[in-house]
């Protein structure tokens, strides 16, 4: 297929966009169109299309419904002060969906054509790019299996949808440090299973916690371990980081953590402004440990949707670590303030990351 091949039906009845950008939200308003193209064994990928944002139509014995046949991506646009928009790494998070896809066993797609096709159908809605600071054009590619039978076995077709939201902050706090529960009763993900893949599954098996969580009133959960109870692994949403004593730690991809593409890339600038990152295993003691020495400067976690979130608390049963007070850290503003720059055209970054539409 070529960008050629994308036929547009645009809305007739286009929707009023939000007046207020501050009270956007996140995910919870959709921009007039969106992108659809359909798989079948035959055909392979085929029919894509641009077409009103709407409902559709699926048998309800979709497998998709029965096996958890789905993965998803998340990227956004943006808009620079002089009105260009913006995609940040779009082949990054393509070439992500295919990874998912393998060990879900679903069709790879094209990741140049979904590039342009993304970039055709931003700028159809490139209206609905917010101009607000800060706030951005949330983008969700997802894709499912469609076979009509219950049968357990892989789906021979699919539909993959890009979706677009105009969307704010992700924390209701914004940049102002979270609180963060530790879960060490249930687990997301073990090495061997699909921790690594972006799909559903992943997100369902941590809402008993996250609801938990939510109840004693800290904002997201931060996982370990599967087996041992004991290394970190992942926010619900985010990767983490922490600043020990000088040196930035991450835990290392194991093949139950998400590769986040904001980690990658934070992980990156990190290391060309001369800061020492390690990817290695860290567990919960030596988080405790380190806080108990003084050692433990900052703590921060990464993702599209919030870009850089910084932790204010952590709570380990019945430690609570508090970090600078509850304030933001040096190393947190400075990177956030790095990769927003370069997300939104306003510093230089590497060659390629920002793709303009």
């Amino acid at each position: 297929m070529t960008i050629n091949d994308i036929k547009i039906q645009l809305t007739q009845a286009p929707k009023q966009k939000p007046a207020d950008e501050s009270a956007l939200g996140f995910g919870v308003v959709f921009s007039d169109h969106m992108l659809e193209m359909c798989y079948d064994e035959d055909r392979g990928w085929h029919s894509p299309k641009i077409l009103p944002f709407g409902n559709i139509e699926i048998s309800p014995s979709a497998s998709v419904f029965h096996y958890g046949q789905e993965i998803f991506e998340g990227l956004k646009a943006y808009r620079s002060a002089e009105n260009d928009i913006f995609l940040f790494r779009p082949e990054e998070n393509f070439i992500r969906l295919n990874e998912s896809a393998a060990r879900l066993r679903m069709p790879e797609v094209d990741v140049d054509f979904c590039v342009a096709a993304l970039k055709k159908l931003v700028d159809i809605d490139r209206d609905w790019v917010p101009h607000s600071d800060g706030a951005s054009l949330y983008i969700r590619p997802v894709m499912f299996a469609t076979d009509p039978q219950l049968k357990v076995k892989e789906s021979t077709s699919y539909r993959l949808y890009f979706l677009l939201s105009p969307s704010g902050a992700y924390y209701a706090s914004g940049l102002a440090p979270v609180k963060i529960w530790v879960e060490d009763g249930f687990v997301r993900a073990v090495r061997g299973g699909i921790g690594q893949a972006k799909t559903g599954g992943n997100y369902a098996s941590s809402l008993i916690a996250q609801h938990a969580a939510h109840a004693a009133g800290y904002a997201q959960v931060l996982w370990l371990d599967g087996v041992e109870r004991r290394y970190i692994e992942e926010m619900g949403a985010m990767n983490i980081f922490f600043v020990i004593d000088g040196t930035v730690v991450t835990p290392e991809l194991n093949g139950s953590i998400l590769p986040g593409i904001t980690r990658k890339s934070a992980i990156d600038v990190l290391r060309g402004a001369g800061h020492t990152v390690e990817e290695r295993r860290v567990s919960i003691d030596e988080i405790a440990e380190a806080f108990k020495a003084g050692k433990l400067d900052e703590c921060f976690s990464t993702g599209t949707a919030a870009v850089i979130s910084p932790v204010g608390e952590l709570k380990w049963q019945d430690i609570h670590m508090v970090f600078n007070g509850g304030q933001i850290g040096k190393v947190s503003q400075w990177l956030y303030d790095e990769m927003t720059g370069i997300q939104w055209n306003r510093k230089p970054g590497p060659q390629g990351w920002v793709v303009k539409v």
